[in-house]
C-alpha cells in the first residue's frame, strides 16, 4: 500500500538484480549524477545500462549519468528561474528572481514535474502550486523565525537571518538545544540506538582485510561540490605515506593502480607525511575520463556498507591495495 521508499544508496543493485518485487525498471534523474558520485559505480553503471530499464534525465551538460538514459529534457540553469538558497552550516536565507529567460525548451524541474503531473493526471495541490507557493510550503514561518516575511517575499538584495522562537539569533546551547532527552550532545546515545539500530557507543576498531590493508579516505573537493562546477576533468592525485610508499617501491609522481575487488583506479601518486601510513586520500566527484580505467573512486567504495545514523554512504571506510600500474 502507498508508495515505497528506497535507499538511494542501494538502487544501482536494485536495477541490477532482479530481487525486488515489483522489479524497479524506470528511473527519473535530476540534479544528480549517480555513475559519478554513488558507491559501488560499476554496479550502478551496470543498472543504468540494463536494456529493460527507461531513464529519463534533466541535465545541463551531458554528464556520464545523461549518457544512460533514453530521454534528456533540457535544464534551465539557476540565472532563469526564481529560487530560494538556504545556507550550509549557518542560519541566513536568500532568495533569487531569474535575470534571463531559459533558452529554447528549456525549463526548471518544478515547471517540467507540474507539466507531468498534468499529463498523468495527478491533480494533488503540490503538483499545482506556483514556484512562489512551493518557496512558502518549502520553510517554517512560524513568527517571527523570518521576520514577519514569507519566503517569497524576501527582498532580493539582502539575505534574512532566520530566528530563533526567541526571536534572537539561533545560538547553540543559548536558545537552541538539541533534542535529545538530556538537551545535551550525547556521544552514548540510547535514541539513537533506538532510532536506527546503531550501538550506543560506536566500535573503536575493526580488522583490516590482508588482501587490501590500506583505508581508503575520499573527502569532498575544494573545487567543486560533488561532480559538478570546476575541474572535474583533471585527475584527482592518490596521498600515501612515505612509509607505505616505500614499501611497495612507489615514487612521488608515477601512476599508481589503487583497486579493490570492486573496481580499480589509475591515479597520480603524492607521497606525503600529511596522512598517516596505513592510510590513502583521494578526493571523490571527478568524472570517468579522469582515469584509464574509466572508473573513479567512486566505484571502489562499497554500497553495501551503510553509515550507523541514516544509513548513508561510507566514503571512507574503503580498504584498498595500491601497487604501481
Amino acid at each position: 500500500d502507498g508508495t515505497r521508499t528506497l535507499n538511494i544508496n542501494d538502487i544501482g543493485r536494485h536495477l541490477a538484480d532482479d530481487h525486488i518485487d515489483p522489479p524497479l525498471r524506470a528511473l527519473f534523474i535530476y540534479n544528480h549524477n549517480p555513475i559519478v558520485v554513488h558507491p559501488d559505480q560499476n554496479l550502478m553503471r551496470r543498472g543504468l545500462g540494463r536494456p529493460d530499464v527507461f531513464a529519463v534525465g534533466i541535465e545541463l551538460t551531458m554528464t556520464e549519468s545523461m549518457r544512460y538514459c533514453d530521454v534528456v529534457l533540457p535544464a534551465a540553469t539557476h540565472f532563469e528561474y526564481a529560487d530560494l538558497y538556504p545556507s550550509y552550516g549557518h542560519h541566513w536565507l536568500q532568495r533569487a528572481e531569474p535575470v534571463i529567460p531559459p533558452p529554447g525548451e528549456a525549463l526548471p524541474n518544478t515547471e517540467i514535474f507540474r507539466r507531468l503531473a498534468a499529463r498523468f493526471g495527478f491533480d494533488e495541490p503540490c503538483f499545482k502550486a506556483t514556484d512562489e507557493e512551493l518557496m512558502d510550503d518549502a520553510v517554517d514561518i512560524a513568527p517571527p523565525r523570518l521576520l514577519g516575511m514569507r519566503p517569497s517575499e524576501i527582498p532580493t538584495d539582502r539575505a534574512v537571518q532566520m530566528t530563533g522562537p526567541d526571536g534572537k539569533p539561533m545560538v547553540l546551547f543559548e536558545n537552541i538545544f538539541p533534542a535529545t532527552p538530556s538537551g545535551k550532545i550525547e556521544l552514548k546515545s540510547e535514541t539513537l540506538a533506538k532510532r536506527w539500530g546503531a550501538p550506543a557507543l560506536l566500535p573503536d576498531w575493526r580488522e583490516r582485510e590482508a588482501s587490501h590493508p590500506l583505508m581508503l579516505i575520499s573527502p569532498a573537493s575544494d573545487k567543486r561540490i560533488s561532480s559538478t562546477l570546476g575541474a572535474s576533468h583533471q585527475a584527482p592525485p592518490l596521498l600515501m605515506n612515505p612509509a607505505d610508499a616505500s614499501r611497495r617501491d612507489l615514487r612521488h609522481g608515477i601512476e599508481v593502480r589503487l583497486w579493490n575487488e570492486r573496481g580499480e583506479v589509475i591515479l597520480p601518486l603524492i607521497v606525503t607525511a600529511d596522512v598517516p601510513p596505513g592510510v590513502v586520500a583521494s578526493e571523490k566527484g571527478a568524472w570517468l575520463a579522469t582515469s584509464r580505467t574509466g572508473q573513479t573512486i567512486s566505484a571502489l567504495v562499497s554500497s553495501d556498507l551503510k553509515a550507523d545514523l541514516a544509513e548513508g554512504a561510507c566514503f571512507n571506510d574503503t580498504q584498498v591495495e595500491v601497487s604501481r600500474v
